[in-house]
């Protein structure tokens, strides 16, 4: 679907500038400033009630599943990730995980926040929210070992759709494994390595959220100035301008149908 601006998203990613490669350079330092002054315990899975939104979000499950629901009614409307992401294209193969992007990187993506006015109006209520977007995992999928880019933020996952063999999709935050329940959470880091595998003939669905790390001042200015840079570099930019161009060539398409 519109070819061309998958190419010119391709060709971006070809041309990353000296600010990323001298974000990837100061990371490691960020990371253990962000461990030294974080609230929260630096571990691999963590506690979710540290955040006090989780349990109010995962007692909606049902309602967020149903808006779920109704826009995979439009599967050709889900991008891959790798689509939206050029960087994501090592781990993210084909159309094996696709994403329906509400928030990225702070920016609100109106246009699939209408689709899903409900879980959007719960996420606004969240505070330091980063990101937010339904991650479908085609059955038989697999994404290898990768890690996040700062430890400025954590991740929650909440189970929407999952397969009924759910010890058979599953997901290792460095040495430990969790699975996915539906209306179940669970919080982790994952500037820790993590694989994710989905071996059943199901597609698993949930939303996945990301916000900043409850941190102590002052050592949380460096991770935050870090999280700053990152929501203006080209990597972010050019996601959000991807999501755009996909949801203008979706929509040309359907009006043409």
């Amino acid at each position: 679907m519109a070819e061309h601006w998958r190419e010119e998203a391709w060709a971006l990613e070809a041309k990353r500038p000296l600010s990323i490669r001298l974000g990837k350079k100061l990371r490691p330092k960020i990371d253990r400033i962000a461990s030294a002054s974080s609230l929260i315990p630096d571990a691999p899975v963590l506690d979710q009630t540290a955040l006090d939104w989780t349990a109010g979000l995962a007692a909606q499950w049902r309602t967020i599943r149903a808006e779920m629901e109704e826009i995979r009614t439009r599967a050709a409307g889900i991008p891959a990730l790798s689509d939206i992401s050029p960087d994501h294209s090592g781990i993210a193969k084909g159309g094996d995980w696709k994403s329906f992007f509400l928030y990225g990187y702070g920016e609100r993506v109106a246009a699939n926040c209408a689709q899903a006015p409900a879980t959007c109006a719960l996420l606004d209520g969240i505070p330091d929210l980063n990101t937010a977007f339904f991650s479908i995992l085609a059955p038989g999928a697999h994404i290898p070992q990768h890690r996040g880019v700062t430890k400025g933020l954590v991740t929650w996952h909440l189970g929407l759709k999952v397969p009924a063999a759910a010890e058979r999709c599953r997901m290792r935050v460095d040495t430990e494994i969790v699975h996915w329940g539906e209306g179940d959470s669970f919080l982790f880091d994952d500037t820790y390595e993590h694989e994710v595998w989905n071996d059943t003939d199901e597609t698993r669905v949930i939303l996945l959220v990301q916000v900043r790390r409850p941190m102590a001042w002052p050592g949380s200015i460096a991770p935050d100035l870090f999280l700053w840079g990152i929501r203006r570099s080209p990597f972010v930019k050019d996601a959000i301008r991807n999501i755009e161009n996909w949801d203008t060539a979706y929509k040309a398409i359907e009006a043409d149908e």
